[in-house]
């Protein structure tokens, strides 16, 4: 066990490719490097000191296309936190940053997955969430 909290269980919670037809499919293979990886982490107590970490990154393209796929992995993680976090700050740090961290190889490879079997094999992300970094940048 970390110190601070156990992973007791991880998944799949929700998964989603959209590509409505051939025209959008081919305009899209095109313009795949316009696409952008947007993360969003919710998190919810269950009893027992555990909570349910859900971690959505969706990738999309951000500017304004008639032509567009949609890419959206939604990951749960079940943790149990240790009786000694007491403190907010430390539950945030944990949910938001180590949690992430711990969990982000197998959700890289699962959205990169769905990317590759629907269509976008040359995709690729150039370099690795930095969620210490985002953290630290989140009141700022």
């Amino acid at each position: 066990m970390t110190e601070k909290f156990k992973v007791l269980g991880k998944f799949i919670k929700d998964l989603s490719s959209e590509t409505p037809d051939i025209e959008t499919y081919i305009f899209v293979k095109d313009h795949i490097s316009r696409y952008q990886l947007g993360i969003d982490i919710t998190s919810k107590a269950l009893k027992n000191k555990m909570i349910e970490v859900n971690t959505k990154f969706k990738f999309e393209d951000k500017e304004e296309s008639k032509k567009k796929s949609y890419f959206e992995i939604i990951y749960s993680t079940i943790i149990k936190v240790s009786e000694e976090v007491k403190d907010k700050e430390e539950l945030e740090k944990i949910i938001l940053c180590d949690v992430q961290i711990e969990i982000y190889p197998d959700l890289e490879k699962a959205l990169l997955d769905l990317l590759h079997n629907s269509g976008y094999p040359g995709v690729k992300f150039e370099k690795k969430v930095d969620f210490e970094n985002l953290f630290s940048q989140r009141f700022n």
